[in-house]
């Protein structure tokens, strides 16, 4: 078996991988859907409005950069 019951000790186990993966998994979430939704943005008033490309590129930085501000890791960012 496993060892006994008594061998289990709540809290000591070192868990700086799960936090590493967690936060990269987070981060990674986070960007990816801003980029997608810049991208889904920049190509529909691309090619489903009059805006022209310049109009798009213009509309699509000034989102990115909003979701920039307030995507962006904070000083003392805890919960």
């Amino acid at each position: 078996m496993a060892g006994s019951a008594s061998d289990y000790h709540r809290g000591e186990m070192d868990i700086a991988e799960q936090q590493a993966t967690f936060k990269l998994v987070m981060g990674l979430t986070k960007w990816g859907s801003l980029a997608t939704v810049v991208l889904v943005l920049f190509l529909t008033l691309l090619f489903a409005t009059n805006a022209g490309f310049l109009g798009s590129a213009f509309v699509s930085v000034v989102v990115t950069a909003i979701g920039v501000l307030v995507l962006r890791e904070r000083a003392g960012g805890g919960h």
